[in-house]
């Protein structure tokens, strides 16, 4: 049976107690952020599936069951963990989230963690026309994907008011050779065609392990509602991407079409990315956090 959510540390005085660190959306990124935590760190996960309790186990990470959808399934988890790592999506439609208000609702109702960090999306800031940015930039999300991240946004935000030092990581395209769908090898071989150079846009990536140490340099180092873009150092188009890809791979590289005809090609969200041009300054995360980057480039990531 999974973890009882109303389980606490019992009558042990503080200094031998385990840091409890609890994971909500415990995906790949999770699942490498609780292999890279503490051995001081006992790690819980949320999950809505009772299937995935095995494996949660397995990985030395106590499940959870419950639902950000069923607020109700939430409330024991108040006073549960000192720190929070928030990486569940919002939903797929609608202009809020409400899974994330719910959560912090149910973390509100007592002692609250000491610290949060939130996964979020480079996708906030909309088409900055390929400039380099920092944090310090305005969203303008032009999608209502991008709206509910900052919905998102606000209400962490908000709850690091109440005592919370919340911490937030804007995201840019995750990859790792051993992620699934995460290396361009897939599209590569369907032959999906890129932006040709003239209307190519550029797009910021970070390799999946980076990703999940940034999420814990975040949760014991970040400053208090301060914002990091966890992104490498890598400054390349989109189509740049795909053809250093098929020269690591040894693959053709892919078509290059103007994007009137890739449109009739894409779907309407893979086009979104493409109408999106920025680039991420990444100083905050190397300097604040203290990261060093494993894998600094894109090139390094995909040989792994």
């Amino acid at each position: 049976m999974p973890a009882n959510l109303s389980s606490h540390s019992g009558a042990l005085p503080a200094r031998f107690r385990r840091t409890r660190l609890l994971i909500v959306g415990c995906g790949d990124v999770g699942l490498r952020a609780a292999g890279f935590s503490p051995s001081s760190t006992r790690v819980l996960a949320l999950t809505s599936s009772p299937d995935r309790v095995p494996e949660l186990r397995a990985r030395g990470i106590v499940p959870l069951v419950g639902d950000l959808d069923t607020a109700a399934t939430l409330k024991r988890l108040a006073g549960l963990a000192r720190r929070v790592l928030l990486l569940a999506p919002p939903p797929g439609a609608g202009e809020g989230d409400p899974r994330t208000e719910a959560l912090l609702r149910a973390l509100a109702t007592r002692a609250r963690p000491s610290s949060l960090v939130y996964g979020s999306t480079s996708g906030v800031y909309g088409d900055c026309g390929g400039a380099l940015i920092d944090e310090t930039r305005t969203p303008r999300p032009a999608t209502a994907r991008g709206r509910r991240r900052v919905a998102a946004e606000q209400a962490v935000r908000r709850f690091g008011r109440g005592g919370t030092r919340v911490s937030i990581l804007r995201i840019p395209g995750i990859y790792a050779p051993d992620r699934d769908g995460g290396t361009p090898r897939t599209r590569l071989e369907r032959r999906i065609p890129v932006l040709r150079a003239e209307e190519d846009v550029f797009t910021s990536h970070v390799h999946a392990d980076d990703l999940a140490r940034a999420c814990l340099a975040a949760l014991w180092r970040g400053g208090a509602q301060r914002i990091y873009h966890a992104a490498d150092d890598t400054r390349l188009k989109m189509g740049d991407y795909f053809e250093l890809a098929a020269r690591i791979y040894r693959m053709p590289a892919p078509p290059r079409l103007p994007r009137s005809e890739l449109a009739a090609l894409l779907s309407p969200m893979q086009m979104s990315f493409m109408g999106e041009s920025r680039q991420l300054d990444n100083r905050r995360l190397k300097v604040e956090l203290r990261l060093a980057l494993r894998y600094p480039t894109v090139e390094q990531g995909l040989l792994g």
